[in-house]
């Protein structure tokens, strides 16, 4: 059996064995077993996505045969995090053969600069793009308000030059922009300061509740500004780890009803920083989501 035929037999073994049968609420209670899986996804508010750095251990060995498990397993689409030795277009082509698209990916800042811009751009266009995501701000570059001040400045020029190309910027949170300077969060600095049309969030929810924030109150504190999600799910103890989507804390069901009231909710994309086992881990938390809306 080649990698590729393991890969995805291992997802259909997951779904019609154990792996999804039973996965923990977040009230401790059972999910009941997925019965019908395209009834369930026909009720979503938002397209059901992976960001693929869950995977990356997989993705290295096998592109191709880590993508089809991914769409076995009954996911729409991806978030990039890097080509993994393929170029942007042999990375394309294998997400239309798996059946997946990729409405967003994330770029690290330098990558983001005019000189640098109009490649990723060119990159983003290739591979089919909605969004062009900012997941990280180097620690030097975020020591004052200041800093946080012209990041804005940072974000809103780059939102404008993507909006040119037909893009939308967004910029990916930790839980470091939540903790306060001279009295003020960072975070809401950015809120402030970024243009809405130029600039939106993928709200990483983990961290936000890592630290100490509630992530429902910022949807209602800033509608419409977040269309995308990091759905990971925080370990029921005092312990900030992550565990697969449905077996912790953070409420999701009250998330996204309150999201889906905004009319902005788009996509979803299930992460966990270091699995154990990365397809148990997404297997298990798109069951959970599924059954949010069976």
């Amino acid at each position: 059996m080649n990698r590729r035929t393991f890969l995805t037999a291992s997802a259909l073994a997951a779904l019609g064995t154990g792996t999804l049968g039973l996965t923990a609420c977040a009230n401790g209670d059972a999910v009941p077993e997925l019965e019908d899986a395209e009834d369930a996804v026909a009720g979503r508010p938002f397209a059901m996505g992976v960001q693929l750095y869950t995977l990356r251990s997989l993705l290295d060995e096998d592109v191709a045969g880590t993508l089809e498990a991914l769409a076995e397993i009954g996911y729409d689409e991806v978030e990039t995090a890097g080509y993994h030795g393929l170029s942007p277009a042999d990375f394309r082509a294998a997400l239309d053969a798996a059946g997946l698209r990729a409405p967003a990916g994330h770029r690290q800042l330098p990558q983001l600069t005019p000189d640098a811009l109009p490649e990723t751009i060119e990159e983003a266009q290739a591979l089919g793009y909605e969004y062009i995501v900012c997941p990280w701000i180097q620690e030097a570059e975020r020591q004052t308000l200041d800093d946080y001040r012209a990041l804005a400045d940072t974000f809103n020029d780059i939102g404008s030059r993507c909006a040119d190309a037909g893009l939308q910027f967004a910029f990916h949170n930790h839980d470091f922009e939540f903790e306060p300077i001279d009295g003020t969060v960072p975070f809401d600095l950015l809120l402030e300061r970024t243009e809405p049309s130029l600039v939106d969030y993928e709200l990483d929810l983990f961290w936000v509740v890592a630290a100490g924030a509630d992530p429902i109150a910022y949807l209602e504190d800033h509608p419409g500004r977040f269309p995308l999600y990091h759905v990971k799910d925080y370990a029921p103890d005092d312990d900030p780890s992550m565990v697969a989507v449905g077996a912790g804390t953070i409420p999701f069901a009250d998330i996204f009803e309150v999201a889906q009231a905004q009319g902005r909710i788009a996509h979803a994309f299930v992460e966990h920083d270091n699995p154990h086992d990365p397809l148990a881990t997404v297997a298990d938390s798109y069951a959970y989501l599924t059954n949010l809306y069976d």
